[in-house]
């Protein structure tokens, strides 16, 4: 899937190629994970300020477009 979220990226040699924050060791996931945690935007800001409020709706929309193009497979 070509990566259409210029905030998300995804480089082979870090954290095992998974999509990251513009470069940082913070992958979609860990963000989607804070989230669902119940973390607020704005507790997440405050533990890693190298992240800004762009970089967290990146990574629901960029999570929301991989979904999106997930192709169900019948058994």
């Amino acid at each position: 899937m070509e990566n259409s979220h210029p905030r998300i990226t995804i480089e082979p040699g870090k954290r095992g190629g998974k999509p990251c924050i513009r470069g940082l060791r913070i992958t979609v996931y860990d963000v989607l994970g804070w989230l669902a945690s119940g973390m607020s935007n704005a507790e997440i800001l405050e533990d890693f300020p190298d992240l800004a409020p762009e970089d967290l709706q990146a990574a629901l929309a960029f999570a929301a477009d991989r979904e999106h193009h997930v192709v169900a497979v019948s058994a």
